[in-house]
């Protein structure tokens, strides 16, 4: 039903309605993480705010602290006591409650604070993932033939198209996940696929290629498939799925870090643009859909605040760990040094990222033909 309400709406609000609301979720997930953590250890928030600018709406809880809600809603911070040692207001530095400031707690308590919201963001998408696959079922990819690559092992032992392959050896095969860990154990050793095939069945004996992955020989046979089947996951199986999942991504989002850091790639980073559109796409195509996406941004959120660049919670554990190494913290000129370059990395970052989205999205093709 949302997903005919939004294609309904004039494509920019289609887009930007799910992107706020994906993105208010993320960042609020985050920032708990550190709101939760800064109050477990003693630490007095100020204030909690989803958004930035003016705000839109704002209360004081009993515990004192101001929550608010932004007019932009590109982020949100929450606001530590005494966060900065080095405050020149001295009448703000008076203030300051004894034993309730973040600079006064131990190393371990400042960096638990700091990285409970990374840790908050992959929480988020383990639950987001846990409960699509007990609801909504895991995509299981069959072991179901779609495509044979030319000159493969396949194609000599005479695999086609929508062959169905039960068993490799004697075993049962069940998904093409299994079927590959089997082909990838036997390098260059035959082995007798069992197949269905127009309703009958037929053995194939192929031996796969030997092929170095990791710097180590893996067999490869040269099949591929589209076919999936969703497959309802128990809370056990699901969570384990979830976290294999979140993995995944984590790793895959870091392979892609690395292509770009070595100047390949660099023209797939997107920006905020593009993650507005797919966030519309996605909630038009359904609310299982949406909630995959939300479960994807939130492990690589996650992740990309852990980076160790000053301005991100990766930065300030980086600052914490030369503080543990030398028995006190850097000096003031280091830190904002640090801090500045972080920021100025960052900002070049989302320039280039917006820059590849008006690319990629044709936005300045699209002003044209509104204008001309």
């Amino acid at each position: 039903m949302i997903e005919h309400v939004l294609a309904s709406l004039p494509p920019p609000l289609g887009s930007l309605i799910p992107f706020v609301v994906l993105l208010s979720i993320l960042v609020f997930v985050h920032e708990y993480g550190h709101y939760f953590v800064a109050r477990a250890v003693g630490v007095f928030v100020e204030t909690f705010s989803v958004g930035f600018g003016p705000a839109i709406l704002s209360w004081k809880d009993s515990a004192g602290t101001i929550w608010k809600i932004g007019c932009i809603p590109l982020g949100g911070y929450v606001k530590l006591h005494g966060h900065d040692p080095n405050e020149p207001d001295p009448d703000v530095r008076s203030a300051w409650m004894a034993g309730r400031t973040f600079h006064e707690k131990s190393i371990a308590r400042r960096a638990a604070v700091v990285a409970a919201g990374p840790i908050a963001n992959f929480l988020l998408a383990i639950l987001v993932f846990t409960v699509l696959f007990m609801a909504s079922g895991r995509e299981i990819p069959q072991p179901v033939v779609s495509t044979v690559a030319t000159g493969s092992p396949a194609a000599a032992a005479g695999f086609a198209k929508d062959d169905r392959i039960v068993a490799i050896g004697g075993t049962s095969i069940t998904d093409f996940s299994a079927l590959q860990h089997a082909v990838a154990r036997h390098a260059g050793q035959p082995l007798a696929f069992t197949i269905e095939r127009g309703g009958r069945q037929l053995t194939l004996e192929a031996t796969p290629a030997a092929r170095d992955e990791g710097g180590r020989k893996v067999g490869y046979l040269g099949i591929g498939t589209n076919v999936f089947k969703a497959v309802r996951l128990g809370p056990a199986g699901a969570l384990r799925e979830s976290v294999a999942a979140s993995w995944n991504i984590a790793s895959a989002t870091l392979r892609a870090v690395s292509s770009m850091v070595s100047g390949h790639g660099a023209k797939d980073l997107g920006g905020p643009l593009r993650i507005a559109v797919i966030s519309g796409q996605a909630a038009q195509l359904g609310f299982a859909n949406f909630v995959s996406l939300i479960g994807l941004l939130s492990v690589n959120l996650g992740l990309i605040n852990l980076f160790p660049i000053p301005v991100l919670d990766g930065g300030h554990l980086l600052f914490f760990a030369f503080e543990a190494v030398r028995g006190r913290p850097l000096t003031q000129q280091a830190q904002e040094w640090g801090l500045k370059t972080g920021l100025a990395l960052i900002a070049l970052v989302f320039v280039f990222a917006t820059w590849n989205d008006v690319q990629a999205l044709q936005i300045v093709t699209w002003f044209r033909h509104l204008l001309g």
